[in-house]
């Protein structure tokens, strides 16, 4: 059952927007002294929606993502700020070397809203991010976790049935494809799920590859109910109960959204 957004540039351009200003900058602020100026990255920027309250603050932003057609569409969506020289968004792999080049410790803050799911090799790709970080930079990032009721985005499914069963992503992956296919799915929407569930992400896989990598969490906070639903469905965020927060593995399966504010281990300490 794909929902409003996933079929509507334009809901889901406000979607990001009202998601950001209402509670992600409240979240950032807390860890993060943001003020005009700030250069700030999002890596798989999509529409740009998220970036648009950066942009309204006076910060200076880019928006990169692999998806040439978002990134055309977030041109438009923010031309205004695109002309006036505040906004630049690519269409462009971040891993490629004349990229690094150029934006090599540049950034202030950068940006991953459900986006780290999608990408895969998160071990090599995490430590990566610290090279396009100023001293004391930050990186944000924020996702479902892997074993949520609908971790697998299959709310992305055509059947209505499939796009609101939860958990069934978590079965083998031939079993699972082999359902989503019988179901009459587009190859499309295959391979999205496959991919999905080849790249998802738990909790403490994500803590553990920060802890390695010399990394030191700011700030976190856990949803029961992600604050994006307010905006989809009309439901209030709820932070997830202390006691399950820290309560490996298990928390995944009720956590629909974890939000992390991360920095470099050593400028912490130098601060």
């Amino acid at each position: 059952m794909a929902l409003a957004q996933h079929l509507s540039i334009e809901i889901r351009y406000r979607q990001q927007v009202d998601n950001t200003r209402e509670f992600l900058l409240p979240f950032l602020s807390r860890s993060i002294p943001l003020h005009k100026g700030m250069k700030v990255m999002e890596i798989g920027c999509g529409e740009g929606g998220v970036l648009l309250p950066f942009i309204e603050q006076g910060m200076q932003v880019l928006g990169v993502d692999l998806n040439e057609s978002r990134i055309r569409n977030a041109t438009s969506l923010c031309a205004e700020a695109v002309a006036q020289g505040q906004a630049t968004f690519l269409y462009k792999n971040v891993f490629d070397q004349d990229f690094l080049v150029k934006y090599g410790g540049s950034f202030d803050l950068i940006l991953l809203k459900d986006t780290i799911e999608h990408i895969p090799d998160q071990e090599t790709f995490i430590p990566y991010l610290r090279k396009f970080l100023t001293k004391g930079g930050s990186i944000f990032f924020g996702f479902p976790p892997w074993r949520m009721p609908f971790g697998g985005h299959q709310q992305i499914c055509r059947n209505k049935v499939l796009g609101t069963l939860p958990w069934y992503h978590l079965l083998p992956k031939g079993l699972y494809k082999g359902i989503v296919k019988m179901a009459g799915e587009p190859q499309i929407v295959v391979d999205e799920l496959m991919d999905i569930k080849g790249t998802g992400i738990s909790l403490g896989r994500f803590e553990r590859i920060i802890r390695k990598n010399d990394f030191v969490v700011k700030d976190r906070m856990l949803f029961l109910l992600n604050p994006i639903y307010k905006f989809k469905f009309g439901w209030k965020p709820i932070e997830q109960a202390a006691w399950l927060a820290d309560f490996p593995w298990v928390r995944d399966f009720f956590t629909t959204a974890g939000w992390y504010v991360v920095g470099e281990k050593n400028a912490e300490s130098a601060t």
